[in-house]
């Protein structure tokens, strides 16, 4: 069937109905699916895992020596892989629990805020830092030899709430292929934010957006950055790979016209942008893509 058809493969998990959790443990063995999603959140921890590469959506990255990042959307595509590791002590610990786990009326409750926000944000798939994985550590080596399921649904929710407290934890993703589109709540910024979506491929002027909301260019800039953390022109970039990501993984456009598509306007620089975001050209990251997925 054609490229442009193709969807990554909807993995089955082992969890059940009457499971809070389903817990799997391998050390050194090969990750067995290709790239691919399920309905299922998933809270997956790699130890020893240097050189590992980690795909989630649009984002490609090499782990360090320990990497944790849960995902909680159906559609997100996620796998990791040996790449460059040549430990022979890989330790993979992954998680799946039913988003049906937090009832509404359980989850709204104030106690479970902070769970619920990072249940949020972790649709575009959210990595925690190095301090956030020692600190539940401890509880998370345990949590398969627990005999009591009890005490084992006690630890786990306290993994999940000590976690939901880390300020650091990192998002991975692209917005759109995390189906999440505001880059925040300010409706000024919203109006900015349809305007690029609809426009990014075309010569975008910050002087021209500032006047759309009223602002000057330089009111602009630092309102822009208060709010996102980030310049414009940093946004943009990242609008545009996005897209140019997407075209790469789902169409048979040649690299060259995906690039003047996107809105970027020399091929050269095009291929340095995009390497130094995702740690490899345009054509190899296809091409691993391509190598990861099953046609079905």
């Amino acid at each position: 069937m054609n490229i442009e058809n193709r969807k990554p493969v909807v993995a089955p998990t082992e969890l059940t109905e009457q499971d809070c959790f389903y817990i799997s443990e391998r050390v050194n063995k090969l990750w067995p699916y290709p790239i691919h999603c399920h309905p299922e959140y998933e809270l997956t921890f790699v130890e020893h895992g240097q050189g590992v590469r980690r795909t989630i959506g649009d984002s490609c990255e090499i782990i360090d020596d320990s990497d944790l990042v849960l995902i909680t959307s159906k559609d997100l595509r996620h796998v990791w892989e040996r790449h460059d590791c040549t430990s022979d002590q890989v330790r993979e610990i992954t998680l799946h629990f039913s988003p049906d786990l937090f009832a509404k009326g359980f989850i709204n409750k104030t106690q479970f805020h902070t769970i619920q926000v990072m249940l949020a944000k972790a649709r575009r798939g959210l990595a925690f830092p190095h301090e956030a994985i020692d600190r539940i550590y401890p509880l998370l080596d345990g949590l398969s030899s627990e005999k009591h399921g009890f005490y084992a649904v006690v630890h786990f929710m306290i993994i999940l709430y000590e976690l939901s407290l880390c300020e650091d934890a990192r998002p991975l993703a692209s917005h759109s292929l995390a189906c999440i589109h505001r880059i925040g709540n300010s409706t000024r910024l919203n109006k900015v934010e349809d305007y690029v979506e609809a426009h990014y491929m075309k010569d975008i002027r910050l002087a021209d957006l500032a006047s759309m909301i009223g602002m000057t260019s330089v009111s602009f800039s630092r309102f822009f950055r208060q709010v996102t953390g980030q310049t414009f022109s940093d946004y943009l970039v990242q609008v545009r790979l996005r897209q140019a990501a997407h075209l790469l993984l789902d169409s048979n456009q040649g690299v060259a016209d995906i690039c003047y598509d996107c809105g970027f306007n020399n091929l050269s620089n095009f291929n340095r942008v995009f390497k130094k975001h995702k740690q490899c050209a345009p054509k190899e990251y296809r091409e691993q893509y391509r190598k990861q997925k099953i046609i079905i």
